[in-house]
């Protein structure tokens, strides 16, 4: 991962490394816990994107696909009975997705089963469980993709 020693800081590239390194273990996880539960990654991220009903456009920016992949997703998803779609109220062109009660159980021992994130963020104590919470909150508005259907 790089030569930082103990004390020094490491460099940019170097932190962005390790960071890449940690989010790829957790998707890893994420994506081993959903297919426990009948689901690709994708339709796992889409099931935790519409906790709030959320427009099928807005979904698609959420997931960063095109409303046509959005659409077999959400396919998926009602076809099991984790989410269901309904004509918005303001203009029935408009598809909003929603989490149903089974989606949300789904979701929640998709967590449960993330047995390798669990045990990761189990080993901190709380002064580092406060600085990482701290530090991502810090630096995630600066990487997130603005959602541009949904200002």
């Amino acid at each position: 991962m790089g030569t930082t020693g103990i004390g020094t800081a490491p460099t940019t590239a170097e932190l962005m490394e390790t960071v890449a390194a940690v989010g790829t273990a957790y998707f890893q996880d994420f994506a081993a816990a959903a297919a426990k539960h009948g689901l690709n990654s994708s339709q796992a991220k889409a099931l935790k994107s519409v906790l709030e009903p959320v427009p099928m456009r807005a979904l698609a920016g959420r997931l960063g696909c095109d409303a046509s992949n959005v659409t077999g997703i959400v396919d998926r998803l009602e076809a099991l009975g984790l989410a269901h779609r309904e004509a918005a109220a303001a203009d029935r062109r408009v598809k909003i997705v929603t989490i149903t009660e089974e989606g949300r159980s789904v979701l929640e021992r998709i967590r449960l089963d993330m047995t390798r994130a669990q045990a990761a963020f189990d080993s901190l104590d709380e002064p580092q469980r406060i600085m990482l919470h701290g530090l991502c909150r810090q630096v995630l508005p600066l990487l997130a993709v603005q959602d541009r259907t949904n200002p």
